[in-house]
């Protein structure tokens, strides 16, 4: 989730009996709701570095319980400094009205806002490493975008409203929370219903799965990247599916992308679930899968050879869903590219027609002999 989601739902939890906890406990829910984000400092080396380390050990076990500690410490010592100033300017000044919360109640309420932080980005197919740094996989159920305007209109409204009164922020508070709940529910529900409709939405076109793919629905938690890719089926040779995924968008709970990867290739379909043709539209020319957009996805020697680069390493640690392309320029260079089909079409997914726009693709050159020319993780210049 986005920084101002987490924010205003930091605050929205202080409105809770967690916030009644004493003095400091809403500034702690505020600075852990975003703690874990404080990994965005890698990104002043470069995207090769802030795509290796974002959603990393900050987000995993030790990242947890330090951040929760060191948000504790520095709320405390805030509140400390705060009272030694405000007492030397005048020694008469009234104590504080609120008991202050002590270190450990810090800690405590810091370490729950710093866990619901990681379970809110959880369910984002922008996904997290739970495990980090034991195990730098990411984890995600693909439910929520990134950015979700409905979490955020839900959130802002509650903390407006609900500044009457104590009893009224309280009120809303457990509306809002309600509500979120709900949100995330039907999300969920959509989401299935998404890959359910998966045969009707790319009709014949549709291929058997290879040889170690995943089998579909075994998990709601997707993990990636795979320790081995699958293989074509051995009887025909021919293309096969490796896996299906549903995208979540940020108009509407009730629109997806599906994401078909193939043997050579990547599909993609925009579906509104709301769409009558899906449910019981029998006219061949309005089949949906007629409308699919296809992206080559080849591997070949010098896509293999720009792989074992820092930059592709980097890309392919972090893509779900890298779709690989290569030309060769008179000279004999090639010029590789990769893009995440989870952003096809910009960081909006504002539909697969547009191709312009993906904020995650990485460029390497590769000459005639092997030598790595330059290599591009966009928005980064080219390093040469």
């Amino acid at each position: 989730m986005d920084n101002l989601t987490h924010t205003l739902f930091g605050a929205t939890l202080a409105r809770t009996p967690l916030g009644r906890a004493g003095r400091g406990t809403t500034a702690a829910l505020l600075l852990s709701s975003n703690a874990p984000d404080i990994d965005i400092v890698a990104a002043a080396r470069g995207s090769v570095s802030y795509l290796r380390w974002h959603r990393g050990p900050t987000h995993g076990p030790i990242g947890i319980l330090g951040l929760a500690l060191v948000t504790a410490g520095l709320v405390w010592g805030g509140r400390r400094l705060y009272d030694l100033r405000r007492t030397s300017h005048d020694p008469h000044a009234a104590p504080p009205t609120t008991t202050d919360a002590s270190f450990a109640m810090l800690a405590a309420v810091s370490l729950i806002g710093i866990v619901l932080h990681v379970l809110m980005d959880l369910p984002t197919s922008y996904g997290t490493r739970l495990l980090s740094p034991f195990d730098w996989h990411w984890f995600g159920i693909d439910a929520m975008p990134i950015i979700d305007i409905y979490l955020l209109i839900l959130l802002g409204f509650g903390l407006l409203f609900g500044q009457r009164s104590a009893e009224a922020g309280r009120r809303n508070a457990t509306i809002v929370l309600t509500l979120m709940a709900a949100n995330y529910g039907l999300r969920v529900v959509a989401h299935d219903r998404a890959l359910a409709l998966v045969p009707r939405i790319f009709g014949p076109t549709l291929p058997q799965r290879c040889v170690g793919a995943p089998e579909p629905g075994r998990s709601p938690l997707d993990v990636w990247p795979p320790a081995t890719p699958p293989v074509l089926e051995p009887a025909t040779g021919s293309r096969c599916l490796v896996e299906v995924a549903a995208m979540p968008t940020y108009v509407s709970p009730f629109q997806w992308r599906i994401v078909a990867q193939f043997s050579n290739a990547y599909e993609l379909r925009d579906v509104d679930l709301l769409d009558a043709r899906l449910r019981d539209g029998d006219d061949e020319s309005e089949a949906p899968w007629r409308l699919t957009l296809r992206y080559p996805n080849v591997w070949n020697t010098a896509v293999q050879k720009a792989a074992t680069t820092e930059t592709g390493r980097a890309f392919l640690g972090f893509s779900r869903f890298p779709a690989a392309r290569s030309a060769v320029d008179p000279r004999g260079t090639t010029t590789v590219r990769w893009a995440d089909m989870r952003y096809a079409g910009g960081l909006l997914g504002l539909g697969p027609q547009d191709r312009s726009g993906n904020p995650f693709t990485a460029t390497i050159r590769v000459s005639p002999t092997g030598e790595v020319l330059s290599e591009t993780l966009r928005p980064d210049p080219p390093r040469r």
